[in-house]
């Protein structure tokens, strides 16, 4: 063999070493950033998004037809019922089991004067979002059907339950993926709805 073959040979045997090498260079680099991720301490549900400081992308849905509340009928879901009042909107589906979870949390934001509450019905069907409602309560003064995620599109929404914060002036000031649990709410949205008017966060 002469000596260019032999060189030759050896530059082969290096790139094949190289090319069976890089897969497990490539996840162990994964695994890296997503060791770095779960120790990090950061709450992963608080999700940012490109969205928050920028203008609400409200759509005109169609109402869910037979809901009520207190009594009322509930009007479908426009910009109207967010303007000049500051506004929490929720993505919800009767199918969808953490928002079954979190129902009680959104039925006691509903109360909270400060707030409106309202909710867009996501890749759902009717009776089922009435029977839903029918059983754990209606917090929300107005509702819009969703039925391919358009307006889940608009707005991000990585998954439901989903729920976004938008101001008097119909700025996102806060987004929280998946339910509201007690931490979500102390250190979230409370300090957000605070900053937004310039009021104390309810204790609890």
């Amino acid at each position: 063999m002469s000596e260019s073959e032999g060189d030759a040979e050896g530059a082969g045997t290096r790139t094949r070493l190289i090319l069976a090498a890089l897969p497990l260079a490539i996840f162990l680099g994964l695994a890296l950033i997503f060791w770095t991720q779960l120790n990090s301490g950061r709450n992963i549900s608080e999700i940012p998004s490109a969205l928050i400081g920028t203008k609400a992308p409200w759509r005109d849905l169609e109402p869910l037809a037979g809901a009520t509340k207190d009594g009322a009928p509930v009007p479908a879901l426009t910009a109207e019922p967010g303007k000049g009042k500051l506004t929490l909107v929720n993505f919800w589906a009767s199918w969808c089991v953490p928002c079954r979870q979190e129902h009680p949390v959104i039925m006691a934001l509903s109360k909270d004067p400060r707030l409106t509450v309202v909710g867009v019905n996501y890749k759902d069907g009717s009776e089922n979002a009435l029977r839903f409602l029918g059983e754990l309560g209606n917090p929300f003064s107005a509702i819009g059907l969703d039925p391919v995620g358009k307006m889940a599109i608009d707005w991000g929404v990585y998954g439901i339950p989903e729920s976004y914060l938008v101001g008097p002036d119909g700025t996102i000031l806060y987004k929280k993926v998946g339910p509201f649990d007690d931490r979500s709410l102390k250190e979230g949205l409370y300090p957000a709805i605070e900053k937004a008017l310039g009021a104390q966060a309810p204790a609890g």
